[in-house]
């Protein structure tokens, strides 16, 4: 009876083994010995902070070391990036939103930095989708053209806040169709959505991240995805593209990530790099994100990140310059129009 139980209880014990992860040391350039913070300028909810959420928890898991996530809104996400600016550039303090802000800001005159200040890591690239009440009396896009026609002025239209990507969506349809529209901003694009739920506001340009869920349950309907492309929504079906009524609008991609100081140390940013190309480029969480909230994965750093994000600060800087939202040429601070 003795050598059963002894066998037995052996055997319960290689069980446990087999079934329990063996984790390998850590083999990292930098081993952090307390939290890392990344900074999310926008409120919690929005498109920023949902995908930075997740890509902490790759970091967490790569590390072995909590990432604590801060949602600082306001300035247009300045504030919290100045916060990351001004932390100690020792790899503990990162800050995160749409690459883009970077080389706008100073054209704004929010908060004096450039992309060249940065390490960048991109994540995911987001689709913005125009969508309203499932009351509305919108049909289709059309519709909402022809309104903003009838009552210049008059239509009410949700934004994260000045220069988000919404912000920017809706000026480009007005630029393009000579119309007028009446602003109601929020420091976030989770708010901004829930205002069109709740019959606050008629429309949203809002990304297509911040909807989904809203979407999928029938809260918000879709009139047009910001894309030369359907979009596909999981669980919902495709939104028609926005060139089907605006055959020549211009479209700029906006990448969401992280990004520290320039001077944090090597060690630092060989680590992320590493993390980068072991965990995020074949991340289950993101690839299911981007699935179900019509986004797309885009795992970049180092000279490809900033290329692909300098694109899209000169796109934006001077659609905010054009529209008459910023009093500095772009071109006075080293950004180009774009060709």
């Amino acid at each position: 009876m003795k050598k059963v139980a002894l066998v037995t209880a052996f055997a319960a014990v290689a069980a446990l083994i087999v079934g329990c992860e063996v984790r390998e040391p850590l083999d990292y350039a930098w081993e952090p010995e307390r939290p890392i913070e990344i900074i999310v300028p926008w409120a919690a909810g929005g498109a920023t902070d949902q995908v930075i959420r997740l890509v902490a928890t790759e970091i967490e898991d790569a590390l072995r070391m909590s990432v604590v996530v801060v949602n600082t809104p306001g300035g247009t996400g300045s504030i919290g990036t100045g916060e990351a600016l001004e932390a100690d550039a020792d790899g503990y303090t990162w800050t995160s939103g749409s690459a883009s802000a970077l080389g706008y800001y100073p054209v704004l005159e929010m908060l004096d930095t450039s992309l060249d200040d940065w390490h960048l890591f991109l994540a995911v690239a987001n689709v913005p989708v125009i969508s309203v009440h499932p009351d509305s009396e919108y049909e289709d896009f059309g519709d909402f053209l022809a309104d903003l026609e009838a009552r210049p002025g008059q239509v009410s239209v949700a934004t994260a806040g000045t220069a988000s990507t919404g912000h920017k969506v809706i000026e480009l349809i007005c630029q393009a169709t000579d119309n007028e529209y009446n602003h109601i901003s929020y420091d976030g694009g989770s708010p901004a959505v829930r205002s069109v739920v709740a019959g606050e506001s008629s429309v949203t340009p809002q990304l297509a991240s911040e909807q989904a869920d809203m979407i999928r349950a029938g809260r918000l309907r879709p009139l047009a995805a910001w894309s030369d492309e359907p979009l596909e929504i999981e669980g919902h079906g495709e939104i028609p593209p926005v060139t089907e009524w605006l055959p020549d609008a211009h479209m700029a991609t906006d990448y969401f990530g992280i990004w520290a100081r320039h001077d944090v140390p090597d060690e630092g940013i060989e680590t992320m790099q590493e993390i980068w190309d072991e965990y995020i480029v074949d991340s289950e969480r993101l690839q299911n994100y981007a699935l179900e909230r019509g986004a797309v994965v885009t795992p970049y750093y180092g000279q490809e990140a900033h290329d692909r994000a300098w694109e899209s600060v000169k796109t934006d800087a001077w659609i905010l310059y054009d529209i008459g939202y910023a009093d500095i040429s772009p071109d006075e601070v080293g950004i180009p129009r774009p060709e």
